[in-house]
Parts: C-alpha cells; sequence; structure tokens
C-alpha cells in the first residue's frame, strides 16, 4: 500500500491480503500516531518506506521539498517506534523492496550483475 495513512485495523486488512504497506515522511508528523500504530503491527517482512518526493517531507524538513535523502529520517522514526536499529530496519525495507519489484525479473532482480541493492548507513 503506497503512502500508507490508516490505522492498525486497516493495516491488518492489507496484510491479510498478502500486500505490503509503505510508510513515507508522514509517519514522523505529530499527529499521526494511528499511522505510527499501524507501523508498529507490520511483519518486517511485509514494511516498506518511501520519500513520496517531492511531497511529504518527514520531520525535521516538514515544509520543505522532499528529497530521497530524507527516507532515513522516515527509518530513523519506524526503527525507534518498532524498538529496533535503523540498519535492521533500513536492510529489511531494501530487501522487502528488491523483492516486490524486482522478484519476477531473475536471480539478479533485474540489474544486470547487480547485487543487493545499497542500504544507508545510520551512524
Amino acid at each position: 500500500m503506497h503512502c500508507f495513512t490508516g490505522n492498525d485495523e486497516e493495516a491488518r486488512r492489507y496484510l491479510d491480503l498478502g500486500g505490503y504497506v509503505s510508510f513515507s515522511g508522514i509517519l514522523t508528523f505529530p499527529k499521526a500516531e494511528p499511522i505510527r500504530a499501524a507501523a508498529r503491527i507490520v511483519p518486517a517482512d511485509r514494511l516498506l518506506v518511501e520519500t513520496d518526493s517531492p511531497f511529504l517531507a518527514p520531520e525535521p524538513h516538514r515544509g520543505k521539498r522532499c528529497e530521497p535523502a530524507f527516507v532515513g529520517k522516515t527509518v530513523e522514526r519506524l526503527a525507534a517506534l518498532r524498538s529496533e536499529p535503523a540498519e535492521r530496519v533500513a536492510s529489511a525495507t531494501a530487501e522487502n523492496a528488491k523483492n516486490l519489484f524486482f522478484a519476477s525479473r531473475g536471480a539478479n532482480g533485474g540489474r544486470a550483475g547487480a547485487g543487493p541493492a545499497p542500504v544507508p548507513s545510520f551512524s
């Protein structure tokens, strides 16, 4: 589900259908508690993050043009909600995106000579 803005009950419905749930910078907004509740219950193997550029920049960039580099802020917030290291969430979401978008394109995800998609560093 692109740019999920529902609650945990709605997330369960998408998960029951076999879907992935993707969170954008909205997850970081102060009044987004229902979205954060949903983010806590999505299994790691069905979790995605996105920028939704040029819109929906995460805190502390809210109101600015969203850039792909800001996805790290969403990952950090998501990891904190789930009491997991940001590196683990980044790795899981990168692997999920690869599986979702490239699984039908062969062993290397359709990228000639490619290994796993790069995972951002959080240090």
